[in-house]
């Protein structure tokens, strides 16, 4: 019997919490989308640059933001096993670490902007504004990547409250921002336009870094003063990261292709791919919440060689996230056209992106199983067959059916067939994997 309580409402406890707090990201770049799209001048060319520097920084995000999910993990195992103590200069020295690290990355890439955004196939008026967008934005990167570590510290603390509260604050703030800062206030305020949504977004960056760092230190007795030696467990940490880091990385080779793929097929086509985009992420992080319980709760009940806790924990946040897929099919569908429409109002943007949104709608359930999965698997610490899952999906799955459907002309059909197909690959195996090693280990016990 689980000495964990893995009811509904504890699972939902932590989940809606992670849920508010895992869409706060994609509300960053959704609103500087959709407030960018409804400019008077040039909308098309500043949404596809909004599109394309989103892209390029979730990859930069998503890459080096995995210390979080490692840090989270280590945690919660220790924290389950009731050694909590024998952790307590970790956390600080990841910090450091995963800091350090994005400013070497910062530095790297700022000199070659244009570089970067013409292998997305940017040029023109496109190129400038991505140029523009992402000088600006770029500085939110470290910002971003400690309020990442902290929520990972709460969450292997079983704590999903305070990173909701942060998230929730620098969402609100960013979407206040982008409305004052895009479109000026008459005699107050000069109209930014693209660059008002850049401003808008590091601002809010830098609130929620400062909101993380204050409740790190009030709420919880973790310690930033970095102490020497160096923890075992950060050896650890850092393996964890890097599996994550190469798996990320055959992660945004599949979002990178998207984006050039609708790039070369025209400016209407990458300002529609930006939409799809957008709101499939915002799924994404919206199923994430229960994805997140699954993570935080396996660690804890792995650190306590509570087996068939985790087995019934993974029956449940399946369905819990299933159930959460299917509301947002039917959501995606209802409010089909009005969906694309806060991001544009261009008739021939509307046109691509009404083509091939059902096929984002009927995904989101199995997005849902995939996701929670790899949650449970971050949780569990299987950072290597996670990265070998997504090195398949990606290379064999996903590039594969996005250059055959290409050749033969579908345009947006290709990439989103494609993504299909990478979900499909993705939840079939962590299934497969998490039944073949835990089921066993739950009927002995």
């Amino acid at each position: 019997m689980s000495k964990l309580n893995i009811s509904f409402k504890h699972i939902n406890k932590l989940a809606i919490p992670a849920l508010l707090t895992g869409i706060a990201e994609p509300i960053l770049s959704a609103t500087d989308a959709a407030v960018v799209g409804n400019i008077d001048v040039n909308a098309t060319e500043a949404l596809a640059a909004v599109g394309i520097v989103g892209s390029f920084l979730s990859a930069l995000i998503w890459i080096l933001g995995q210390t979080r999910s490692a840090l989270q993990a280590i945690i919660s195992q220790y924290y389950g096993a009731n050694k909590l103590d024998e952790v307590s200069t970790l956390p600080a020295q990841a910090i450091y670490f995963n800091v350090l690290l994005s400013i070497v990355i910062l530095g790297s890439t700022v000199f070659f902007i244009q570089d970067i955004f013409s292998l997305y196939n940017a040029d023109g008026l496109i190129l400038k504004y991505c140029v523009d967008y992402y000088e600006i934005r770029v500085w939110g990167f470290p910002l971003t990547l400690f309020t990442f570590a902290v929520f990972g510290i709460f969450r292997g603390l079983q704590n999903t409250f305070w990173p909701m509260v942060v998230a929730i604050i620098g969402a609100v703030l960013n979407i206040g921002l982008d409305f004052i800062l895009v479109y000026g206030i008459d005699g107050y305020i000069p109209e930014l336009g693209l660059k008002g949504a850049a401003y808008a977004s590091l601002i809010a960056q830098a609130v929620m870094a400062i909101l993380a760092l204050l409740l790190l230190l009030k709420k919880t007795n973790i310690s930033l003063r970095l102490k020497f030696p160096i923890h075992t467990e950060l050896y650890t940490l850092i393996g964890m990261a890097l599996n994550l880091f190469v798996r990320t990385i055959a992660l945004n080779v599949a979002l990178y292709l998207a984006n050039a793929f609708a790039t070369d097929y025209g400016k209407n086509y990458i300002a529609a791919q930006t939409i799809l985009i957008n709101i499939w992420l915002f799924s994404a992080f919206f199923i994430d919440g229960y994805a997140a319980a699954g993570n935080i709760l396996s660690g804890r009940l792995l650190g306590a060689k509570d087996y068939e806790g985790l087995l019934k924990l993974a029956k449940k946040v399946s369905l819990y996230g299933m159930a959460v897929g299917l509301f947002l099919v039917v959501i995606g569908f209802l409010l089909y056209t009005p969906l694309g429409l806060l991001f544009s109002k261009e008739p021939m943007v509307i046109q691509r992106y009404k083509e091939v949104f059902w096929i984002v709608a009927l995904m989101q359930p199995l997005n849902a199983v995939a996701f929670i999965f790899d949650g449970i698997f971050k949780g569990l610490g299987k950072m290597k067959y996670l990265r070998n899952v997504l090195l398949i999906s990606t290379f064999v799955g996903f590039v594969p059916t996005l250059f055959i459907l290409d050749y033969f002309d579908y345009k947006l059909y290709s990439i989103w067939v494609a993504f299909v197909v990478w979900m499909l690959f993705r939840a079939g195996a962590l299934i497969i994997a998490f039944r073949k090693q835990y089921a066993p280990k739950a009927a002995v016990q």
